[in-house]
Order: C-alpha cells, then sequence, then structure tokens
C-alpha cells in the first residue's frame, strides 16, 4: 500500500519551479566553456597552477576520446581515487562524456576498503593520484580489476601509467539516457552496515543544480575555495558541477588545513566558502582567523552535518560576512534545502528548494504533521537517487511506493518555510521515554569558551534507559573538569537532558565531510550495544 494511501500534509517549495533539463551532465555543467575559454576554472590552491575553461573543455573530451579508443564504453564505470585538484574534473566528465559513470572513492581508504568499492561498484577501470596509486593498485590486485592504474597527476609516475598516455582525439557526448543512466556511484555510509553506492542519474545532477539555482545563487564572478571533497557529495555538486555550471573559478585544495585555507582565501580574494560545522567552529574561535583578510568573503555555506545557531553567529560575526546552512544526502543529488540570500534564519536550513515537496511524519503514529511539532523529514523530487546499487532492500526501505524518501532526520517546518534539522532519527538519545537530540547539546557545548569541539552519544542506563555521554575537546589552557561541564549544560537545559557523563578526549572523530563518527564513540562506552 502506498504512503499516500492516508490524509497526507504535503509542504510544497515556497519557491518557483525552475525549468528541468534531460541533457547529459557534462554538456550542462561546460555550457560555458566556449564563451570563458580564457577564464581560470580550477587552480590548484597549493601547487598555484590551473586549467582555463578552455583547457578544461579540452581535456575532458580529449580522455573521453582516449577511454573510447581503449574500449571504455556506455555503462562502464571507472573508480576515481584522488585528493581535489585540476584533474578531478577532467577525469570525471570524461568518463561521462564517454557514457559512463565513475564512482568516487575516499582516497584515505585502505586497499581493503577501495577494493570493496571497486568489487561492488564492477569498476573495470582505476584512475589515482600518484600519492594513492600505490593503495589502489593493491585494490585492483584483491578486486580482479585488469590492467593498472592510470596516474592522474603525473607524467612519470612510480606506480602505474600515466594518464597523459590515454588522452586520444576529442569526441563528442557519447549517447546516454538522461534519466536512467547513472553517472556516478558515490558511496554513503549510511547509518548501519556497509557502504552503499547510490546510483545518481545525469538527470539527477542536472536537475539539482538547476533547482537549487536560485538557493546557491552562484556567479561566474565568483571564486570558490574547494577543500570539501570532490569524492563526497557535497564537493562533488555543489562545488565541483554547480560553480563550474555557472562560470566560478575554483580553488582546490587536497585537504583542509586552516591556515592554508585563510591565505587562499586572502590571496585569491575567494567570496563563497562552502564548509562542514568544524570548519564555521574554527572561523568563530580559532586565534590564527584575526591574522588575515578575509574581507573578500560574502558567503560562507555550511553543510553535511547540523550546525548550531550561536556557532554560525559567532562565525559571521567574526568574518563579517553571511554564514548559512543548508541540508541534502548524497541520495538527494545531494540539496533539498538552502538558504537564498536575504532569507537567513537562526538554526534553518533554509528553504525546500524549487520542484521538491516535503513531508514532516510522526515516527510513531506514522502520521503527517502540520507546521510547527517535529517528525521525520521526506523529500520528493526529481533529485532523488535512482536507488542503491546491488541493494533493492535498502532501495524500498528508503524510498516508497509513492516517491517518497525516508531520510531518517527529524525535522520541523514553520510557517515560512523554513526548515530545522533537529537530528537523526537513529541518533536520538531516550531518557525515561524523552528524546534528547545530541545535536542540541552539542551546539550548546561549543558555545563554552573553553570547548573547543563535542559530541555527545547515548550511554546505557538502568534507571533511564539511557544518559547523554559527552566526549570534550577542550580548548588552549583550558581549566575544565567533568563537574563543571556537567553543571553548565544543566543551567540551560531541561533535567532529562543532562548529561550523564563527560570524558575528555584529543579530537572528535569525523568523517572526510565533516559528520561525527558516534560509532566510534559509542565504542568507547562501555556496555554500549550496537543496533
Amino acid at each position: 500500500m502506498g504512503a499516500e494511501s492516508r490524509m497526507s500534509i504535503v509542504h510544497p517549495s515556497a519557491l518557483p519551479d525552475e525549468p528541468l533539463s534531460s541533457q547529459p551532465v557534462t554538456g550542462f555543467v561546460l555550457e560555458r566553456a566556449g564563451e570563458l575559454a580564457g577564464q581560470q576554472a580550477v587552480i590548484d590552491g597549493p601547487g598555484e597552477w590551473s586549467l582555463t575553461f578552455g583547457e578544461l573543455d579540452q581535456a575532458v573530451h580529449s580522455l573521453a576520446g582516449g577511454l573510447a579508443a581503449n574500449g571504455f564504453q556506455r555503462g562502464d564505470v571507472a573508480a576515481l581515487v584522488a585528493s581535489n585538484s585540476p584533474w578531478y574534473p577532467v577525469v570525471f566528465h570524461a568518463a561521462a562524456v564517454a557514457g559512463g559513470a565513475v564512482t568516487t572513492v575516499n582516497p584515505t581508504y585502505g586497499a581493503q576498503e577501495i577494493a570493496y568499492q571497486l568489487t561492488d561498484s564492477q569498476a573495470t577501470l582505476v584512475f589515482a593520484a600518484e600519492g594513492f596509486a600505490a593503495q589502489a593498485r593493491e585494490a585492483m590486485g584483491r578486486a580482479g580489476v585488469a590492467g593498472d592504474v592510470v596516474v592522474i597527476d603525473s607524467d612519470r609516475p612510480s606506480e602505474g601509467v600515466a594518464m597523459a598516455s590515454l588522452m586520444g582525439e576529442p569526441v563528442a557526448q557519447a549517447e546516454v539516457d538522461p534519466h536512467q543512466d547513472v553517472v556516478v556511484l558515490p558511496y554513503s555510509s549510511g547509518t548501519t552496515g556497509l557502504p552503499k553506492g547510490v546510483m545518481l542519474t545525469h538527470a539527477n545532477l542536472v536537475n539539482n543544480i538547476e533547482q537549487s539555482a536560485s538557493s546557491v545563487a552562484s556567479q561566474a564572478s565568483d571564486v570558490v575555495l574547494a577543500v570539501l571533497p570532490f569524492f563526497h557529495i557535497y564537493g562533488m555538486q555543489v562545488l565541483m558541477n554547480d560553480q563550474l555550471h555557472h562560470g566560478a573559478t575554483l580553488v582546490t585544495m587536497p585537504r583542509f588545513d586552516l591556515a592554508q585555507a585563510l591565505s587562499l582565501i586572502e590571496r585569491h580574494r575567494v567570496t563563497r566558502f562552502f564548509a562542514v560545522p568544524p570548519i564555521v567552529l574554527a572561523l568563530a574561535k580559532h586565534p590564527a582567523v584575526g591574522g588575515y583578510d578575509l574581507s573578500s568573503l560574502r558567503q560562507v555555506l555550511s553543510g553535511a552535518a547540523p550546525l548550531g545557531a550561536e556557532v554560525a553567529g559567532e562565525a559571521a560575526a567574526r568574518i563579517g560576512c553571511e554564514v548559512v546552512q543548508g541540508y541534502g544526502m548524497t541520495e538527494l543529488s545531494p540539496i533539498s534545502h538552502a538558504t537564498p540570500p536575504g532569507n537567513f534564519k537562526p538554526g534553518s536550513v533554509g528553504l525546500t528548494v524549487a520542484n521538491t515537496e516535503i513531508r514532516i511524519v510522526d515516527p510513531d503514529s506514522g502520521e503527517d504533521l502540520p507546521v510547527g511539532p517535529e517528525g521525520e523529514l521526506w523529500i520528493r523530487g526529481p533529485q532523488v537517487m535512482k536507488g542503491y546499487l546491488n541493494n533493492p532492500e535498502a532501495t524500498t526501505e528508503t524510498i516508497d511506493s509513492d516517491g517518497w524518501l525516508h531520510t531518517g532526520d527529524i525535522a520541523r517546518i514553520d510557517g515560512e518555510g523554513h526548515v530545522y534539522i533537529v537530528d537523526r532519527l537513529k541518533e536520538l538519545i531516550k531518557v525515561k521515554g524523552f528524546q534528547v537530540p545530541p545535536a542540541e547539546l552539542e551546539a550548546l557545548l561549543v558555545e563554552h569558551p573553553e570547548i573547543a569541539d563535542a559530541a555527545v552519544v547515548g550511554r546505557p542506563d538502568p534507571e533511564s534507559g539511557e544518559v547523554p555521554l559527552a566526549f570534550v575537546v577542550a580548548g588552549p589552557d583550558s581549566s575544565l573538569d567533568a563537574q563543571t561541564v556537567r553543571a553548565y549544560v544543566a543551567d540551560h537545559v531541561a533535567t532529562y537532558k543532562h548529561l550523564g557523563e563527560v570524558r575528555f578526549i584529543d579530537a572528535i572523530p569525523k568523517s572526510a565531510s565533516g559528520k561525527i563518527l558516534r560509532r566510534e564513540l559509542r565504542k568507547q562506552v562501555a556496555g554500549f550495544r550496537s543496533e
């Protein structure tokens, strides 16, 4: 029975629909390449070299020609194991032009993890940056992938063959069905089980950029710092593809280093900084920030994890520009919510993007909720993935028969259409039947001037079921103790949200996209039993 067989309360986007497209992704992303041929498209921040739009377009179609000449064709999958550089969009879009797909691999993975992704995605070709070629080659052996690793950033690699040797005569876009053909297979960590390949089509990527145009508001005059990893959907789409489509210039960083990021913002007069909460926290609190000229910034947009309103406000006041949130998932290509210019509300992830509907559903009763109450966020629109690769069961658990994607996130919507993410459904701590969102306590903790970072998980408790346990990273020269931290939280929240325990830790474990790795923290909690 479909989810809409009962009475539904659907909250449509407050924004007017955008015209949607059915063209292949590369032609869309690089549609201004001819007009902007001499403008820098992607600058390698540390190395200070770049590709212009004309050079990027030429390299994409030349590599696509070489791929086609070597038998890579529609439906084939290439893996890409690399950190951010100007070569990343070359490989990504060359595979797309040749009619195939790319599975983007976290370059910090070990050979076993890469091999799992190669096997699951059925990749037949592996590209890697030179620094990751050895583990990529080992993974190919484990996964039984023939041939050698193709090194994207060296003409004389110590491992594998140089990508330059694959360049051929430029070719036009191979025939594809934009609505059915998968063009990228990022892997979603999920909350349980092994990572799952997310099947995203050309139309998913193109239409999500179209849907988000008025919200993300990219401009050709923008210079964008690209430190968020391109292998992750946030970096891949919101930075790489969206910004290139609008003619902006990307300044890439292979990994986040605060001093280097601040230096690049100053040197290149960066106007947009797409970030995750730990970076915003650094902008708000780190002493190094005051030593750089950040006056070129017009906006910092945070995503991938909840950002406390107080931290956002503190960062905005300190660096003198708007700090806003957005929301999305790999399974949503990724944007479903963003803050249009001039529509900022503290704590909000923004408005539902164009051409998108949402529902707020009570996780216990399954009833739809109106404006105000909190429930699970469901989303429907052209950005919803085709499904999980090789996993129809997980697909049907996530997308119901009426096309609603069940996010697993708890949210509410206000009367003006702004959406507020409370927390992950599976991360809620249950104290005597009351639900405690970890993100609420984490946002409160990092407001303390002596706390640099924090994460909260549930600890089993015989009386309450669970109690919140806080892992705290103390700031420099801090004299905090556990009792002081518990008293601070108790002064600000209801009794059932009080901390049952505080543990000090050197660093909060996080994924490359900035999400707290709660499962790692739970392993440290005595008596914790995973679901």
